[in-house]
């Protein structure tokens, strides 16, 4: 193997800085930072997924339910905006950044911590249309940043960023499937290469294999479920065929259509919201943002109600996050009619835009489970079918709203299990082509939205 040359600018090589003492002792933060953050997002997502059933099963059977009536969603949601109000309105942090700006941007400052759980604990089990990644995520790194004084921060800058993305590693290492893909997303996400890449690699890696221990093992001892997103039965899929292409290409397509149509619905909700500078001379007050708030909540929840009283189904289908009902749509893709898959990719993609603009929690969940109801809805198609529709559809997704291909393809992988081998060319495929239509539908929007600005330009100066 050739001797690595030192680099152009004349600091270290990738050896000097994996041997030094510095880099060996951060590895070994990571590693011990891993064990209380993963048992922080253990108890996190375990009390969430009690309170979710609490609230949608053990609560609904109380009183004399089979199931949630449609109306359900209504006061669960009216709640949800009540109480997160306050939360967004006055404590430090606001309750975690707002969804439609993504999975979550510089590590998440200690004293935030306390109002980015409480903004979780009453949005997603009331019924948000929102995953749980994102405040995990953002506990995992105030938590790391934490365990490291601020002394010690401001004297070595580049602690805190390395730290920031081995706590959010650990915290969600097993909530996708997989620790393997959030190494693969806390690296694709970084956008680094060389060196560097492995510089942040191994801590994440590190951390991450820890907390998938630690996760398992009390998973495990204590009985207690944390709402993994995972499938525990897929149909059987074989080696793709033409078929699986020619239709799997424009239903990706069509996928990140949809969802990239909910982030501008989101968007435009958080300027009304919150206010956006760009667009408006003043944002809202703190009362204005409150009521606002309040407000899309309960739209979120008409959402919801409104694909009970389409299909005459459990509304229960459309909150949430998405993870038991993508697990029971997998497992018996036969038992939805294409109309009420229709109004579930209709119905939760609405509520899914207003929530990502107004509400905490995170991007990822909901949108697997819109992508996959579309692929199980384009299944009849001649020489498609189910298995591919839902590998194409998973993949596409993740990839138009995360615009991370290759934390999607392995995302999806780890959701298929045993058959994702034999689907990897069409997974790939389906990623690369959910992200490249995802990009293209939002450099047209941007043109559109820009057009009429050019031509009053213009119209000034004539």
């Amino acid at each position: 193997m050739p001797e690595q040359t030192r680099p152009a600018s004349g600091g270290p090589t990738l050896r000097e800085v994996l041997l030094s003492k510095g880099y060996l002792t951060l590895l070994l933060i990571s590693a011990l930072v891993g064990i209380p953050v993963s048992l922080a997002a253990f108890g996190f997502v375990s009390l969430e997924h009690e309170l979710q059933h609490w609230v949608w099963d053990s609560l609904p059977d109380a009183v004399g339910l089979d199931q949630p009536p449609w109306w359900w969603p209504l006061p669960a949601m009216l709640l949800a905006g009540l109480l997160l109000a306050p939360v967004v309105t006055r404590l430090p942090g606001h309750g975690g950044h707002v969804p439609v700006d993504g999975l979550g941007g510089p590590p998440t400052p200690p004293k935030a911590v306390p109002g980015v759980v409480l903004a979780a604990l009453v949005c997603l089990p009331l019924g948000t249309v929102l995953g749980p990644e994102a405040p995990l995520m953002a506990m995992g790194s105030g938590l790391a940043l934490l365990a490291v004084g601020s002394a010690k921060r401001s004297a070595q800058p580049q602690l805190a960023p390395v730290l920031g993305a081995a706590g959010s590693a650990a915290a969600i290492s097993t909530i996708f499937g997989s620790p393997l893909v959030a190494a693969v997303m806390m690296i694709e996400a970084a956008g680094l290469g060389g060196p560097q890449l492995t510089i942040l690699i191994l801590p994440c890696l590190l951390a991450s294999g820890i907390g998938a221990l630690v996760f398992t093992g009390f998973g495990h001892w204590t009985g207690l479920s944390i709402g993994a997103l995972s499938l525990p039965s897929v149909p059987k899929s074989g080696i793709p065929d033409p078929g699986d292409f020619i239709w799997g290409i424009p239903m990706a397509a069509l996928v990140a259509l949809v969802c990239v149509s909910g982030q501008g619905l989101g968007r435009k909700v958080k300027a009304y919201t919150t206010g956006d500078p760009g667009r408006s001379a003043a944002a809202p007050t703190a009362r204005h943002t409150a009521v606002r708030t309040v407000l899309c909540a309960v739209l979120v929840g008409a959402c919801i109600s409104a694909y009970a009283l389409l299909t005459g189904r459990s509304p229960e289908e459309a909150a949430l996050s998405g993870q038991i009902t993508l697990g029971t749509l997998a497992a018996n893709p036969a038992a939805w009619p294409i109309g009420a898959l229709v109004a579930l990719v209709l119905c939760k993609a609405v509520g899914w835009g207003i929530a990502l603009g107004s509400l905490r929690g995170g991007p990822i969940f909901p949108v697997i489970l819109i992508g996959a109801a579309v692929g199980v809805a384009c299944a009849p198609l001649p020489g498609f079918g189910t298995a591919p529709g839902l590998a194409a559809g998973t993949a596409a997704a993740s990839a138009a709203v995360t615009r991370l291909p290759v934390t999607s393809a392995v995302l999806a992988a780890a959701l298929l299990g045993v058959d994702a081998p034999d689907t990897m060319p069409l997974l790939i495929v389906a990623s690369v082509t959910g992200f490249v239509a995802g990009e293209l539908i939002r450099e047209y929007g941007r043109r559109r939205a820009a057009a009429p600005l050019d031509g009053r330009s213009r119209a000034g100066v004539g």
